[in-house]
């Protein structure tokens, strides 16, 4: 004995255009939204990383300067502020204070950087403070400087893989022709300090002629510490700005709680588009059935079962069209992960696209249903079709 869902199948193999191009439209929804949801999972999640990895919960630096090197590079390099290190002095005094590390941020134009050149990043640190603030830090070959004041360098992960460059290679900073030997290679962070190059701050200081000056302070608190009372204090110090990192992280979220509504919209317009695609070929599919359903109620098929049949067209194309989306979100994640990139002036390091198995679950069930309560309307259209008027061909639309 057939089943009803052998006849909706069958029914649907009729039209094969009609319904291949359904599925098809309701798979790129699927694949829109799944990707959307999939850039806002992996994008906070990322986000979340780079700045707990950044090791200290406070920044000290003088007014007006840049804090990390993406916004450095942004702005090609320039408006750098420095402020004495004796500041540090002062800092270390503070019952909250468990460590801290200083850094001197440089940037240089690099003319064979990319194709029409860039700017190069070079922190100058205290490799014996930076490391305690930063001990998930691993050195795929060599270590940190051997010497305070000596030309060596650490390169991350993606600046080593970018100039083709190992332990012992020799590299020079572009604008002011110095050499540096390189005596460590980081492993991949997934954060900015992938495309970092650092030096000692001594050597940097003297390169630049900036002795004595910092640009950053990196303070990182003791466990239980309250940093609000800290910053009050800090905050009466001459021509610093504080930057908790806390504040930082809402900042940025506040900003993609904005960016959720946006994408969510995207989502919700696709999605709507998908549901009059569904309802206007199921509605077609009836209408063109009108006198093959008139004569299934005339020998004996009642209202209940012509809606159920319909429905269960519906919620196949709704599962196989979903499935698919999904699956081309998987297998296209990486090059949405670029895309994204590209078009992001800054994003944080590591995978910007996550697709879980939660992602997945949630969102075939959601089509599903979506594609379900688009098929009510030609559906219960179907159950009121009178037998009588259908063998007649008195469409009654």
């Amino acid at each position: 004995m057939i089943t009803k869902f052998q006849v909706a199948y069958k029914n649907l193999l009729r039209k094969k255009v009609r319904t291949v191009l359904t599925v098809v439209g309701i798979a790129l929804s699927a694949w829109v939204l799944v990707s959307l949801l999939g850039f806002n999972k992996g994008y906070e999640a990322s986000l979340n990383k780079d700045i707990d990895n950044m090791g200290f919960q406070l920044m000290i630096m003088a007014k007006g300067c840049p804090y990390e090197a993406a916004t450095l590079m942004l702005k090609g390099g320039t408006g750098l502020r420095y402020m004495d290190e004796s500041v540090m002095k002062d800092i270390t005094k503070e019952p909250e204070v468990d460590k801290i590390t200083p850094i001197l941020m440089s940037a240089v134009f690099d003319p064979n950087k990319g194709e029409s050149g860039g700017i190069a990043a070079y922190f100058g640190v205290d490799p014996k403070s930076f490391s305690e603030m930063k001990p998930f830090l691993k050195f795929r070959q060599g270590g940190w400087f051997k010497s305070e004041e000596g030309n060596e360098a650490v390169m991350g992960f993606e600046a080593a893989e970018l100039e083709q460059r190992e332990v012992g290679d020799m590299i020079l900073m572009p604008e002011k022709n110095v050499q540096f030997k390189v005596v460590g290679i980081l492993e991949r962070t997934g954060t900015q300090d992938d495309g970092t190059i650092f030096v000692p701050m001594k050597t940097l200081q003297t390169i630049f002629k900036r002795p004595n000056e910092i640009t950053t302070i990196g303070i990182k608190l003791k466990k239980g510490a309250n940093s609000g009372p800290l910053e009050e204090k800090l905050y009466k110090l001459p021509d610093v700005q504080i930057v908790s990192l806390a504040q930082v992280k809402d900042t940025i979220m506040k900003l993609i709680s904005t960016a959720k509504v946006m994408v969510l919209s995207i989502a919700v317009i696709a999605i709507v588009i998908a549901m009059v695609g569904v309802i206007n070929t199921i509605l077609t599919s009836v209408w063109e059935r009108f006198q093959e359903i008139g004569i299934l109620k005339t020998i004996g098929a009642m209202p209940w079962d012509i809606f159920k049949l319909i429905w269960l067209e519906t919620s196949m194309l709704c599962t196989v069209g979903g499935v698919l989306g999904i699956i081309f979100a998987l297998i296209l994640s990486r090059v949405t992960d670029i895309v994204m990139r590209r078009v992001l002036p800054y994003a944080p390091g590591g995978g910007l696209v996550r697709i879980d198995g939660e992602l997945i679950v949630t969102t075939l069930i959601g089509i599903i249903v979506i594609g379900l309560l688009s098929g009510l309307y030609p559906a219960w259209r179907a159950g009121r079709i009178r037998p009588l008027e259908a063998i007649r061909g008195e469409t009654g639309r």
